[in-house]
């Protein structure tokens, strides 16, 4: 990969990266592992908003060829599927790992393990999917896999739901932010994701992530090594209220902001319950997206 060094790496030979794993660990005592900030001591044995206590729940993990092609490439994106999340999703389509008890927990050894097996099979990055609840547990596997030899890119896959304290705690481990940006409306927020202020969470966390990683930056094969990649899911009826969306992306992080606009929704788990979801978008809506996108002048659309 060229002469790029992962973040952490940096970090580790600081000495910092143990010092980060005891500050994070404390945020669980108390929770503020995100933007739930729900106080459960999971330390001593409580679950917080997201179902998970003190160990990490993992679903599965393995390459993964259908993401990105900056993250997939030819070899795949190494994904670690996180059990449980801090978003509740009512048209979820991984609702089986998220809202249910799919997986085992691991400890940090257990995970550092899976992250060094994912780099031995040529994984291009280890790919850390839904990690908003577990930060602490994972910054403890880095800082283990990296003692051991991990050398590839990390990624932080995640709902868009994150607190700022472990943002903060995750600045310079984390090589390559891969947040959603799911509504511009907190009532459509709270309504189809049971999630409270959404919209102000998710734009304040998305300035930190590309405060720390800047623009998306991809080696001389189309891979991505560093930066930020937004991902937005178009949704029927304009729900997800993209043109607000590609508006800020454009005007308060970076016309240069790598976007991908998803059209792959379809009405999954709890969906038929809810008439304006019960249904897949349009050509036109999705097009219509895409017009809005290029409007603002952002150009970087990966179009999944």
């Amino acid at each position: 990969m060229d002469s790029f060094v992962p973040s952490y790496r940096t970090l580790l030979e600081k000495g910092e990266l143990k010092n980060r794993v005891q500050l994070a660990y404390q945020t669980l005592s108390h929770c503020t592992g995100c933007a739930w900030k729900c106080g459960a001591d999971r330390l001593h044995g409580k679950k917080g908003a997201c179902l998970t206590g003190i160990k990490a729940q993992i679903s599965s993990y393995g390459p993964h060829h259908g993401e990105e092609y900056p993250l997939s490439g030819w070899r795949g994106s190494g994904t670690i599927f996180f059990s449980h999340c801090n978003l509740r999703c009512q048209y979820c389509q991984n609702f089986d790992i998220s809202q249910g008890e799919n997986g085992g927990e691991v400890e940090p050894e257990d995970l550092a393990v899976i992250m060094l097996e994912l780099q031995e099979m040529g994984c291009h990055n280890i790919n850390l999917v839904s990690p908003s609840h577990v930060v602490p547990q994972i910054i403890a596997a880095i800082s283990l896999a990296a003692i051991a030899g991990l050398n590839i890119p990390i990624v932080f896959n995640t709902g868009g739901y994150d607190s700022l304290e472990s943002l903060c705690l995750l600045d310079g481990i984390i090589d390559i932010y891969m947040p959603d940006m799911k509504y511009n409306s907190s009532t459509i927020g709270q309504h189809y994701s049971k999630i409270r202020n959404y919209p102000q969470v998710n734009r304040l966390a998305v300035k930190e992530m590309h405060r720390q990683v800047g623009d998306l930056q991809l080696d001389k094969n189309g891979i991505a090594i560093r930066g930020l990649l937004v991902r937005h899911l178009v949704l029927p009826y304009e729900l997800a209220g993209t043109a607000e969306i590609v508006k800020f992306l454009a005007e308060e992080i970076s016309i240069n902001t790598y976007l991908n606009l998803m059209n792959q929704y379809r009405p999954c788990y709890l969906a038929y319950l809810y008439p304006k979801l019960n249904r897949r978008i349009s050509f036109h809506e999705y097009e219509e997206a895409i017009n809005l996108a290029h409007g603002t002048g952002l150009y970087r659309l990966d179009n999944k």
